[in-house]
């Protein structure tokens, strides 16, 4: 049996505790159960995914996007001397 660091399963824990209160529009599971993608109504992506480390150990990973909020950007241009 894989075992995962404590450390590991409270950041999954606190991301996921994060879409608390929010709806999910879609869930996606790897054919080699090695990540699940949640998207979001709104628009944000998490992602869990289960991947050795540097060590060959399980490493448990959690990445949440949000969508980009509209702003208006200054662009700068560069006069070439």
């Amino acid at each position: 049996m894989t075992q995962i660091p404590l450390h590991d399963l409270r950041r999954v824990a606190a991301a996921l505790d994060s879409l608390r209160g929010r709806t999910v529009g879609s869930a996606h599971m790897r054919a080699d159960l090695r990540q699940l993608r949640l998207e979001l109504e709104d628009g944000s992506l998490v992602v869990i995914s289960l991947g050795p480390d540097s060590r060959g150990k399980a490493r448990l990973e959690v990445d949440a996007v949000r969508r980009a909020v509209d702003q208006h950007q200054l662009e700068v241009r560069f006069e070439a001397s």
